[in-house]
């Protein structure tokens, strides 16, 4: 069950992003959500180097169903980051 729920969520973001890159917007409030969910994986996985290296702590289930996520979230915070500087640069030209 334990590892039903590690790929579970690993995934489980995937309708926020299908919707997200459909649409090509979303809520303020959703991307915040969204961009401090990856902040949180990338902690996680500094987390995973860090106890590699002073326990000798290997989880191939987690470490897996993580690069998928972290994947997944790579994709929103392209999408988020090219939103974010096509509106400062729309912003720009039109000042």
């Amino acid at each position: 069950m334990w590892t039903f729920s590690i790929y579970l969520e690993s995934v489980a973001i995937m309708p926020q992003l299908f919707m997200l890159s459909r649409t090509g917007s979303a809520e303020t409030i959703t991307a915040h959500y969204l961009f401090a969910l990856g902040s949180y994986r990338g902690l996680y996985i500094l987390n995973w180097i860090y106890r590699y290296f002073t326990e000798g702590f290997f989880d191939p289930i987690a470490v897996i169903a993580g690069i998928v996520q972290t994947v997944l979230y790579a994709d929103f915070f392209y999408l988020y980051v090219t939103r974010v500087l096509r509106q400062k640069h729309g912003l720009q030209l039109s000042a």
